[in-house]
């Protein structure tokens, strides 16, 4: 079923038996953030959302979406995640379930169903991308003036942004020889002294060694 609201508006069945959690909803995609974005119809039993849906008369009414209440009584959101499914098997409406429990046997159960997503209450400013996502309303299109200039931007910043980092890397190779062949440069005196004292030992312990078996003696005769 085809969402008949206005381009880029989402209408919203909201199905929940807290008057409370109905009004969260109500005014968290109601916010300034979100204003215009979101047409939200309220209910507050599985069977009205039913009704509304047009499931018992065949009269059906256009929704985008269907956020409900796992837990209600008579009729749970579960039930109604079901018979929604059933309906139009080949294209039905996004169903996404709220509840204040994160079980991961009950979240399993909904996605298996085919609930489009699982939000934990109280539904938050940062939910709603996921409720975008799910929707089947049709996003408003930018003008493409707008959209050519913004990849062109995008491009050039792309573009600017991997010269830099290349410079930057070529830049950080010159630091590094430089402060190589320095700090070699600086120990070669030291390496030199060094290799000169161990060939100095080594003359000495090679003395040593001849003077013991009689040979320096006999060396110098």
């Amino acid at each position: 079923m085809q969402g008949g609201g206005a381009e880029g508006v989402t209408r919203v069945l909201l199905v929940d038996d807290s008057p409370v959690d109905r009004k969260v909803v109500e005014l968290v995609l109601g916010s300034n953030t979100f204003a215009g974005s979101f047409h939200v119809i309220a209910v507050d039993s599985a069977k009205k959302a039913m009704e509304f849906l047009g499931l018992k008369d065949g009269k059906e009414q256009a929704v985008d979406m269907v956020l409900t209440d796992y837990c209600m009584p008579e009729m749970t959101g579960y039930d109604l995640l079901k018979a929604i499914k059933a309906m139009s098997p080949l294209k039905p409406i996004p169903v996404v379930v709220m509840s204040s429990e994160n079980e991961p046997q009950r979240i399993s159960r909904c996605l298996k169903a085919g609930a489009e997503d699982y939000i934990v209450k109280p539904l938050q400013s940062k939910d709603v991308p996921r409720l975008r996502s799910c929707s089947n309303a049709k996003p408003k299109d930018p003008p493409c003036s707008t959209v050519s200039k913004s990849a062109d931007h995008i491009a050039a910043v792309d573009g600017t942004s991997s010269s830099l980092r290349r410079r930057a890397h070529l830049t950080d190779i010159a630091m590094v020889l430089h402060s190589s062949s320095a700090g070699l440069s600086h120990y070669f005196p030291f390496l030199f002294k060094f290799i000169l004292l161990v060939y100095a030992i080594l003359c000495v312990g090679e003395l040593l060694h001849r003077w013991s078996n009689g040979c320096f003696l006999s060396y110098l005769r």
